[in-house]
C-alpha cells in the first residue's frame, strides 16, 4: 500500500532539531514523509518460533463517571517481530543494546538499493557485493555513514504468512522451510570493512535470507556494532538516494531488539 506523502509544515521546521551523527544539532529537513513501518497487531508476523505475536488486551474505553471520555491498553511482544530493530548485542556479545546504539546510527542519509528483479527470480536471493558496486556505477559511491536500504519487493507479501516466510507453520521445525531474500555475508562484511556504513535494513523478515542456519550476515554486522532494520514497508516510496532515514525503536535497556518506527524524510 503505497503511502500519502505530506509536507512538513515550515513553522515545524524551523522549530525541530535533530542529532546528527557527529552530535551537532541541525534544522529537521524538509520534504514528504513516508512511512516504512507496519502496524502491529494480531496478525503481525513474527518469527515461526514466537508462539505468541503481538497481544493488546483493553484496559478501558468509554466514558468515565466524570463525562470524559479515556481509553488505555496494555502491550506484549517479542523484540523480533513486525517491523523492528536488532541491536548488534544480538549476535554479538558485549556489543551494544538497544538503549546503547548511538542516536547518530539511527538517522542519517539513506540509499535505497532496489534487488527486485533478482529476488522475484530467486525467493532465496542474497544481495551481493556486485548489486552494489553496480548502484554505485549509478549513483555514486555509498557515503560513509549511510544507513542503506535493500527493497526486495517481499513487503508486497506482507499479510501472507506463507508467502512472506515460505512457509506458515510454526515451531523449531518450520525454520528449516523459511524462503525469502537477504543479505550475502561477503556484502555484508564489504559494507562494513569498505564503506563503513551506520545501519542497513531491508523489507524481509531477516537480513539473512531464510535458508541461512549461520547467520553470518547477522553475525559480521553485529560485530561491526551495525544495528539491522527488518520488515520495512513502503520502500517503493523512496528514491535511490536523496532521502533522510530516522529510525527509533522503542527504548528497551539490555534489549537485543525493538519494535520500531521508520520514517524516511524525502527531500524536494
Amino acid at each position: 500500500m503505497r503511502p500519502e506523502p505530506r509536507k512538513i509544515a515550515g513553522a515545524v521546521c524551523t522549530l525541530a532539531l535533530v542529532v546528527s551523527a557527529c552530535g551537532s544539532e541541525a534544522p529537521f529537513p524538509d520534504g514528504r514523509i513516508v512511512d516504512l513501518s507496519h502496524a502491529y497487531a494480531a496478525d503481525t508476523i513474527y518469527w515461526p518460533t514466537d508462539g505468541r505475536g503481538f497481544e493488546y488486551e483493553t484496559l478501558a474505553a468509554g466514558p468515565t463517571g466524570a463525562g470524559y471520555w479515556y481509553a488505555a491498553g496494555r502491550f506484549a511482544t517479542a523484540e523480533h517481530g513486525g517491523t523492528h530493530i536488532d541491536a548488534p548485542i544480538h549476535f554479538a556479545e558485549g556489543h551494544d543494546a538497544v538503549d546503547e546504539i548511538p542516536l547518530g546510527r539511527l538517522l542519517g542519509d539513506g540509499i535505497l538499493v532496489d534487488v527486485r528483479t533478482a529476488c522475484a527470480a530467486d525467493a532465496d536471493y542474497q544481495v551481493r557485493v556486485q548489486d552494489l558496486l553496480d548502484w554505485e556505477r549509478e549513483h555514486g559511491e555509498i557515503p560513509t555513514g549511510a544507513l542503506v536500504l535493500l527493497r526486495t519487493g517481499w513487503s508486497a507479501l506482507w499479510g501472507d504468512r506463507r508467502a512472506y516466510l515460505g512457509t506458515d507453520a510454526t515451531g523449531p521445525e518450520a525454520v528449516l522451510a523459511l524462503h525469502f531474500p537477504g543479505l550475502d555475508p561477503d556484502a555484508a562484511r564489504w559494507l562494513v570493512e569498505q564503506r563503513e556504513i551506520a545501519a542497513i535494513g531491508l523489507d524481509t523478515p531477516s537480513i539473512d535470507h531464510g535458508p541461512s542456519r549461520d547467520f553470518q550476515s547477522h553475525r559480521i554486522l553485529s560485530a561491526g556494532g551495525i544495528p539491522a532494520l527488518e520488515n520495512l514497508a513502503n520502500l517503493g516510496a523512496l528514491p535511490a538516494r536523496g532521502f533522510t532515514l530516522v529510525a527509533l525503536p522503542m527504548k528497551i535497556r539490555g534489549g537485543t531488539g525493538a519494535p520500531l518506527r521508520a520514517v524516511a524524510i524525502v527531500a524536494d
